[in-house]
């Protein structure tokens, strides 16, 4: 008979193969839809801002709302989640920010470019720490950050697909009367309505309704997941008073300044250094993140088999805070690609085991809103960073300040997650 304790390790050569492979390419795909519908308006602002009238400091403000909304809904969100269950209320979240996403298309100045991005973000809102809270249900500890860093490989690879895709599309500017970024809007939109169905169709709830498993696969499953001990109290309050939980929220507020500070700025940052065609700076805008697709999922393999998180978070965020501050100080495109590429690679090479230290501590409700809380305080980043840098840009006509302070914030990051250690006393 298999033992609790030995039930995970039996999981790995098999069964989490088995999962990975059925659970993790459709949530991918979704990732990557979900990811490009919020990032895609840094492409639309190299025709948008001129024609709506919007300054630096408008645009990078309506950028960042999309984290304000987030930031509103996301734990309810996450909360719903478990009670109505994955499968329909990721599908109801799906169309409710395709159909947003497409309304993109309808602003018309700054007022309703802010209202939009705004709702975006609520519906997008329960999506990813839903996902995340989904995989803590199927995965045991000791698979998790190398599963999330598999998922979240969706982020950097949207930049890849996304950039060229939505370069082109402003190609498609005055056709039938519609600028390039309302085409882009609008095309883009479309997918997150029609992955909706698939959702209901395909996806399971929880383990013990998987009918795709054998009675075997699934007790030993349930076994290991139900053999975990939690380190914290298994209540959503307890979530909420736990200093380690609102550290790691620091944390991923520094990492997201940085991740959505430079994708929604990053075509401007481009054309301010050439003058290069939309599409080539959608060419130009992909290659950060095809270096951080690779390093992401070594990263959080390397952290699954050393059983280290923190140092694994805290390097990367060193490295890419440096690069930043170099390519703060180009004035020459290749340069400044490279160093955003070492930053961005750094960003999302600290996801993976950045996110298996809170599955590792939370459980039951305590898990989807802890999870959920530092999602919704970390995403505040998301409309620092873009806003920052916009602002500063608008006051001294330069990227430079902004990138220097966005820099500071992941370097405060690797700093915050070490002194988690000393607070915990040990590794997670």
């Amino acid at each position: 008979m298999t033992t609790p304790a030995t039930s995970a390790a039996s999981l790995e050569p098999s069964l989490i193969r088995k999962l990975t492979w059925r659970l993790v390419p459709f949530l991918f795909l979704l990732y990557i839809v979900a990811y490009l519908d919020r990032i895609n308006v840094g492409f639309a602002a190299l025709q948008m801002q001129q024609q709506l009238g919007l300054t630096d400091a408008a645009y990078g403000l309506g950028a960042g709302l999309f984290f304000a909304g987030y930031f509103f809904f996301q734990v309810p969100s996450n909360l719903a989640l478990e009670r109505i269950g994955a499968r329909r209320w990721l599908a109801l979240l799906m169309v409710t920010w395709g159909v947003i996403s497409s309304s993109m298309a309808l602003a018309t100045g700054a007022r309703s470019f802010y209202a939009l991005r705004f709702l975006l973000g609520a519906a997008e809102a329960g999506f990813f720490p839903g996902v995340i809270f989904y995989l803590k249900n199927w995965f045991p500890a000791e698979a998790r950050a190398r599963t999330v860093a598999r998922f979240m490989t969706a982020a950097p690879l949207s930049g890849v697909v996304g950039g060229p895709i939505s370069g082109a599309l402003l190609g498609l500017h005055l056709r039938a009367g519609l600028a390039g970024w309302q085409w882009m809007f609008l095309l883009e939109g479309i997918p997150a309505i029609l992955l909706s169905g698939g959702v209901v169709v395909y996806l399971t709830d929880a383990p013990a309704q998987a009918t795709w498993l054998s009675d075997g696969e699934r007790e030993s499953l349930l076994a290991a997941l139900g053999s975990e001990t939690p380190n914290e109290a298994a209540t959503t309050l307890s979530a909420l008073r736990s200093t380690r939980i609102w550290m790691l929220a620091f944390v991923y507020f520094g990492l997201n300044t940085v991740s959505y500070g430079i994708s929604l700025w990053l075509p401007n940052l481009i054309k301010s250094l050439a003058r290069v065609s939309p599409l080539r700076i959608g060419v130009l805008s992909s290659i950060p993140y095809i270096a951080a697709a690779i390093a992401m999922v070594v990263v959080g393999l390397h952290s699954d088999c050393s059983g280290e998180r923190r140092w694994h978070t805290a390097i990367p965020a060193f490295s890419g805070a440096c690069a930043l501050a170099v390519a703060a100080y180009s004035g020459s495109l290749a340069l400044t690609i490279v160093t955003v590429s070492v930053a961005v690679l750094g960003v999302f090479s600290m996801m993976g085991p950045f996110w298996a230290m809170p599955t590792g501590i939370l459980q039951g409700g305590a898990a989807a809103a802890g999870i959920a809380l530092i999602n919704s305080i970390g995403n505040l980043g998301g409309f620092v960073g873009p806003y920052v840098i916009g602002l500063v840009r608008t006051s001294s006509g330069e990227f430079r300040g902004g990138l220097l302070l966005v820099s500071a914030a992941l370097f405060a990051s690797g700093l915050v997650v070490l002194l988690v250690t000393s607070h915990n006393g040990g590794r997670e």
